[in-house]
């Protein structure tokens, strides 16, 4: 296993300051280009980033902690989201995420003790038994995957613009 505590602070500790040298000042283009029907926007991979820091993270860690295996988490709804959506700027979006994900690690860090809680299981609606490790392991690996969305939506963008240079391009050659 390569699981670090610390190291997986040290990703999550970026991704907001990551979307934001990214994301800040773009266009509407940029921000509101998804790839295609049932699909998400950059602003809306960015409010769904807003939603785990608020319902899912550190509410399931606390769970696992506080229930075990006696009870299962509360199902997380990845696409609370997309429901009462308000017109806040990007800007307004990455702040939000920003505080609220400093305020996530500082609750971690007062929650776990690594030398003792990485082992420590919970029951996931669907999965079963997981432990604390997977869950922190799946937070990091989350944020990784929604900058790759990100990217990858960004590029979509110009697909048709960039002409015969696809070939090239691996992050257009996904279909």
């Amino acid at each position: 296993m390569n699981f670090k505590m610390n190291e997986a602070i040290e990703v999550l500790e970026r991704t907001p300051q990551t979307l934001a040298h990214l994301l800040s000042g773009l266009s509407d283009g940029w921000l509101h280009a998804d790839e295609g029907e049932g699909t998400w926007t950059v602003a809306e991979v960015v409010d769904h980033l807003i939603e785990g820091e608020r319902a899912n993270w550190i509410p399931r860690l606390e769970w696992l902690l506080r229930e075990g295996e006696g009870r299962p988490f509360p199902p997380f709804d990845r696409f609370a989201h997309l429901e009462g959506q308000t017109a806040r700027s990007i800007e307004a979006r990455l702040q939000a995420f920003a505080e609220l994900r400093a305020a996530n690690l500082v609750r971690l860090r007062e929650l776990v003790d690594p030398a003792v809680d990485l082992e420590r299981t919970g029951l996931h609606p669907a999965f079963g038994v997981v432990k604390l490790r997977e869950l922190l392991s799946t937070w990091a690996v989350h944020d990784m995957t929604h900058i790759s969305q990100i990217v990858r939506v960004m590029a979509e963008r110009y697909r048709a613009d960039v002409g015969p240079w696809t070939a090239y391009l691996g992050i257009l050659r996904r279909k």
